[in-house]
Order: structure tokens, then C-alpha cells, then sequence
């Protein structure tokens, strides 16, 4: 019953209910948007609060990314969480709050005001993952975590009608077959189901580096497979706007 009503609460359908229970799992992906000056105190409290916390409330693995090139005027931190199910997703903060250890270590940086402020405000996405990848992995990669190439990309829809038929390209279409062929690394697939830019997608593909990424994409574009997916009228104009990302993970990041 208590995920009946978190699943209402978030508009969502008994569909995606039956999904949580094949064990999809379910991200979220909080993006801090902070001043230069900032950038340390997130870190630490990034560091040595929410990664342990997460971490003794049964979350293996968190993700922190931070763009190549950043806007100076906006700076943002990507931190990403995977859940098991909505239950763990809904339980977290009050794991946080009765957990005495993140709360000595985050003390500080919570109670920063008006000058003193951590961050001027957090965006919040959370999605589901798809079908053919239900959980998050961790990439194969042989270069220092400061050469590495992370592309998150966006994919929003004119209606939910497009979204998904670009949804199930990605599945039943077998696109995400086609990257996992070609070694493109993802973290992850996901739909998003709150979020500031809905009907759309997210993923994460990794690369060891800038070139790698490029050979990489190079052979996505010239794979028959793709050629022929891309052609196909059914999946005709389903994007109808696309964002490209390119960040590396910090040096204290889990992924």
C-alpha cells in the first residue's frame, strides 16, 4: 500500500509499479548548480557526508561528475544515486536525518546562509531504467579518472506518444543492443519521470578518453544495424530536442 500511494503521488501507472517489482532500477540524478567559490565546500560535504551515508544505507555505488568545460556563471555537480525500488528512494532522506555520523559531518555545510550559502539550488530528476539494461553498471575503463570521457546525453519528445517510440527503439529496437556491441561503456538508460524536461530520456555512455569517444561514435554512425533502426518510419521524428554533456568523474566518485 505505501508504494501504491508513493507511485500515485508521483503520477505514475500500476505499469511501472509491475517494472519495480522485475527489479528495475530507479535513478536520480541531483544537479548542483553552484558559484566557483562553492565548489570546495560541495566537495567535501559531497565526500565526506553523502557518499559514506549513502553507502552505509546500502547504496553501493554514488556517482559525482562535474562538466569539462563549465559555465563560470552557473557552475553544477551531476551526482547520481541507483535504487533498487521507489521504497529506498522514498527512505533515504530520513536514513540521512537519523544518521548521526552524516549529520556531524554535514553540519556545516547545511547551515551556510545568505553569503555563506552551499549552492544556489538543486535541479532533481529521477528515472526509471529501460527494459533491456534494468540496472546501473560500472565502466570498464583503463585511463585515470582525469583523462575519462562521461557523455550524458537528453533526449525530449514533442509528446509522450514520441517518447515512447524513442523508449522502445532503445529496447524492442535494439539500440542499446547496438551500443553494448560497440563497447560504448553505459552507466545507464533511464526514462525520466520527474524532471524539469519531460516526455524525455537520459543515458550515460563512458570513454577512456576524448579520441575514444570519437572513434566510438564513428562506428555507431557507419553500423548497418543503425542504419537500418534509424531508418525505420516508426521512429521517425521522435527526438525533438537533444542535449550533449561531456563530464568526468571526480576523484572521489564511486562511477
Amino acid at each position: 500500500m505505501k508504494t501504491l500511494f508513493l507511485l500515485l503521488g508521483l503520477g505514475l501507472s500500476l505499469s511501472v509499479m509491475a517494472k519495480d517489482k522485475r527489479g528495475h532500477q530507479y535513478f536520480q540524478i541531483k544537479v548542483y548548480h553552484i558559484k566557483p567559490a562553492q565548489e570546495s565546500g560541495l566537495d567535501n560535504y559531497l565526500q565526506e557526508a553523502y557518499l559514506p551515508a549513502a553507502h552505509r544505507a546500502g547504496i553501493a555505488q554514488v556517482g559525482v561528475f562535474k562538466p569539462i568545460t563549465q559555465d563560470t556563471a552557473d557552475v553544477k555537480v551531476y551526482v547520481f544515486t541507483a535504487f533498487n525500488n521507489l521504497e529506498q528512494y522514498a527512505a533515504l532522506p530520513a536514513k540521512l536525518e537519523k544518521d548521526a555520523s552524516y549529520q556531524a559531518s554535514a553540519g556545516t555545510f547545511m547551515q551556510g546562509y545568505n553569503e555563506s550559502a552551499p549552492y544556489n539550488r538543486i535541479e532533481t530528476i529521477l528515472l526509471t531504467a529501460f527494459d533491456q539494461m534494468p540496472a546501473m553498471a560500472l565502466p570498464a575503463l583503463q585511463t585515470p579518472k582525469n583523462e575519462r570521457v562521461y557523455e550524458l546525453r537528453s533526449y525530449e519528445s514533442a509528446t509522450e506518444a514520441y517518447h515512447i517510440s524513442k523508449v522502445r527503439m532503445f529496447n524492442a529496437g535494439g539500440e542499446v543492443q547496438i551500443f553494448k556491441r560497440l563497447g560504448f561503456n553505459a552507466v545507464f538508460y533511464g526514462s525520466v519521470i520527474a524532471g524539469s524536461k519531460t516526455p524525455n530520456l537520459m543515458y550515460m555512455t563512458t570513454f577512456n578518453n576524448k579520441a575514444d569517444r570519437d572513434a566510438h561514435w564513428k562506428s555507431f554512425g557507419a553500423d548497418p544495424e543503425w542504419k537500418k533502426l534509424s531508418a525505420m518510419p516508426e521512429y521517425a521524428h521522435n527526438v525533438s530536442h537533444q542535449d550533449v554533456i561531456f563530464v568526468r568523474p571526480t576523484e572521489y566518485s564511486d562511477i
